[in-house]
């Protein structure tokens, strides 16, 4: 066999090895993976960053605690052309905007959770998970 060969052979060996490897890390979880349809969330707070991109948007809400404390929690919506789809554009959710954002909890209690519907301070609401994904009530 020929050292180019014997090199080819290596490379295609090392690019099947990373494909067998790779896809699980960057593999997308289930809902059910990420998130506990039996602890529903209901904030409301200041949209204080939303960072459009695949796999999944995320937005991040200001919420004060019940100590008066704020505390940031972060939403993961559905994919943008998903939304986009759905009529939902990327300037729907700006910064400093007042939401309520209703969807489930993180598994690993962090505030974390999924961002099932998002309504605005004059009555507009917006569905912003992916189609898989558990709808609020």
């Amino acid at each position: 066999m020929s050292q180019t060969r014997v090199k080819m052979m290596g490379a295609v060996s090392a690019l099947l090895i990373a494909l067998v490897t790779v896809p699980p890390v960057l593999a997308h979880h289930s809902f059910s993976t990420e998130y506990d349809r039996t602890k529903p969330v209901a904030v409301t707070g200041v949209v204080k960053k939303v960072e459009w991109r695949n796999p999944h948007i995320w937005f991040y809400v200001d919420v004060k605690d019940a100590r008066g404390k704020v505390v940031t929690w972060g939403f993961s919506g559905g994919p943008p052309a998903f939304l986009m789809r759905q009529g939902i554009r990327q300037d729907v959710l700006k910064i400093g905007d007042v939401v309520k954002v209703e969807g489930f909890r993180a598994r690993d209690g962090s505030t974390n959770a999924s961002g099932g519907r998002v309504t605005f301070s004059d009555g507009r609401s917006v569905f912003t998970a992916s189609a898989e994904d558990a709808r609020p009530d």
